[in-house]
């Protein structure tokens, strides 16, 4: 049984090994850094939990945030006599009007592959347009030396992209199988001294995966897991989050571990798990075969993870075309921004993901039916004060880089987080989560300078964050776009966000050009 698990995670792993894609070239985009900037007259939304305030300046010097200066009131005007002054060689934005946030955080950000023809530009570009300036590659797919290359060109600012955080598959590199609990303390402290920032885990015998997450949190690394079906009968989130285990993706081993009328998924009996109509369809039925909300049982396991600081990492967003096929096709993103190649991935065919032969509307009701119960737990573990984060797994399921990441932070929304409470998760409590809190994941003093800037209000309206804008009704009676990031600031370097989503689409233009490409739904 080991063999048979190691082998289904080998077969993974082979497919990560030789998927690199194109880097990102080495060439400076944005401005700055500068020896001082000033965002000068911005309401700020801090990231902490902080209601906005402002008119405020925030100086950066040296890539810190060195001064919060408040500046006025909606009711007073600023006095400029009472600015921070800009030093010779400084460099002032003027953001009145506007509103900062936090650089945001992706989870779970896998850096493209070559079965979706995305290159890293394309996927970089596509991020940080949308403000996210950090981001955890899970599994590594295009080679830990290949992201920890990016990893250090992004650092020192050589390409355009966010900071990177490296958690390989477990196993992977290895050119042996990992069997025994020695074969796992073996090859996890061979990934930390290759430079790995953590691992992330999709399964395997209880004996290994409690070897491996426990000397992995020996050596200070942090971890996580999808927690697939070909093991979660034999470990699931509790076990994992016992042996030190720092989060969970998506929502697999969860459900499982509150069973308690079963010990194994109600699986059909012809059932297949690389049928991934199959496995998704069946997916969708999990949730109601957990424990109910707020019974005794359902109880007793959220305490135990709240009590072992356990961090969930949903991704609400990448199984969100489950519920409804037809809205994920259709965002209007597509048309400008998804490559053909990446749309060609999308459709139904033998890519991951792309299961949509008889999708349909008994299938979308049961999805709806699971989210209900997936995001009253997570809510209610928000609610009791553990840790919720926000992740995106893009380029999978009609989910695109980027826009994908906004369309969490709604799902949070959806789920009962107050606005200020899904930015959090998207800023503070994923710097936490990666262990980054002391330079990351808000705009404090003494923090790093990853900054947003958006001229319209986020909280009232999180589409606003959508490199497409959201619609307004302008004074003339047309309708208008408003929002974007305006600008994306990452070590206090200053890049415009629309000229980013520009970059991008002329990539995606080129692509059409190039294949004579046009956008067309399944079977049309």
């Amino acid at each position: 049984m080991k063999k048979i698990a190691f082998v289904l995670i080998s077969l993974f792993l082979a497919r990560l090994a030789f998927a690199q894609i194109e880097k990102a070239p080495e060439k400076k985009e944005g401005e700055g850094p500068f020896s001082q900037l000033i965002i000068r007259g911005v309401t700020l939304i801090n990231g902490t939990g902080a209601p906005p305030f402002g008119p405020v300046d925030i100086v950066v010097e040296n890539n810190r945030i060195v001064q919060i200066k408040t500046v006025g009131s909606p009711i007073k005007a600023i006095n400029p006599e009472a600015r921070p002054k800009l030093k010779e060689g400084g460099k002032e934005l003027n953001c009145e009007g506007m509103y900062a946030l936090p650089g945001f955080i992706d989870m779970h950000g896998h850096i493209g592959g070559t079965e979706q023809g995305t290159p890293a530009e394309y996927v970089f570009k596509l991020w940080m347009a949308h403000g996210i300036t950090t981001i955890r590659d899970p599994s590594c797919g295009n080679g830990l030396d290949w992201v920890l290359d990016e990893k250090k060109k992004s650092a020192s600012n050589t390409i355009t992209a966010p900071r990177i955080f490296a958690y390989t598959a477990f196993g992977q590199g290895s050119k042996k199988s990992i069997v025994t609990a020695d074969d796992a303390r073996e090859w996890v402290q061979q990934n930390a001294k290759n430079g790995a920032d953590g691992i992330k885990f999709f399964g395997a015998s209880p004996e290994v995966m409690d070897a491996a997450i426990r000397e992995n949190k020996k050596l200070g690394l942090r971890s996580c897991c999808h927690h697939a079906q070909t093991d979660v009968a034999r470990w699931n989130v509790l076990k994992s989050a016992r042996a030190g285990m720092t989060s969970m993706e998506h929502w697999y081993g969860l459900p499982e571990a509150l069973f308690t009328d079963k010990t194994i998924q109600n699986y059909p009996l012809d059932y297949n798990y690389n049928n991934e109509f199959n496995r998704f369809e069946e997916a969708g039925k999990l949730w109601k075969q957990a424990a109910p909300p707020y019974s005794e049982y359902w109880n007793k396991v959220m305490n135990e993870l709240l009590s072992l600081d356990f961090t969930l990492d949903p991704t609400f967003n990448i199984y969100d075309a489950n519920r409804d096929l037809q809205r994920a096709r259709r965002a209007e993103w597509h048309e400008l921004y998804t490559l053909p190649s990446l749309w060609r991935f999308y459709q139904p065919g033998t890519s991951h993901g792309s299961y949509w032969f008889n999708w349909g509307t008994e299938q979308e009701v049961e999805w709806k039916n699971n989210y209900r119960l997936w995001m009253t737990f997570v809510n209610e573990y928000k609610n009791r004060g553990g840790r919720v984060t926000a992740g995106s797994d893009n380029g999978f399921i009609y989910q695109t880089y980027g826009f994908g990441y906004i369309r969490e932070l709604e799902l949070l929304r959806e789920a009962g987080f107050h606005p200020l409470e899904v930015i959090r998760s998207a800023t503070l409590y994923g710097a936490q989560a990666l262990g980054a809190e002391k330079d990351l994941g808000s705009v404090e003093v003494g923090k790093l300078a990853d900054i947003i800037i958006v001229n319209a209000n986020p909280l009232k309206n999180l589409q606003v964050l959508y490199g497409t804008g959201a619609i307004e009704l302008a004074k003339d009676g047309k309708a208008v776009r408003s929002g974007g990031v305006l600008y994306t600031i990452k070590d206090g370097i200053v890049y415009d966000a629309k000229k980013l989503l520009a970059d991008v689409k002329k990539i995606v233009d080129d692509a059409k050009t190039k294949e004579n490409w046009q956008l067309k739904q399944p079977g049309m």
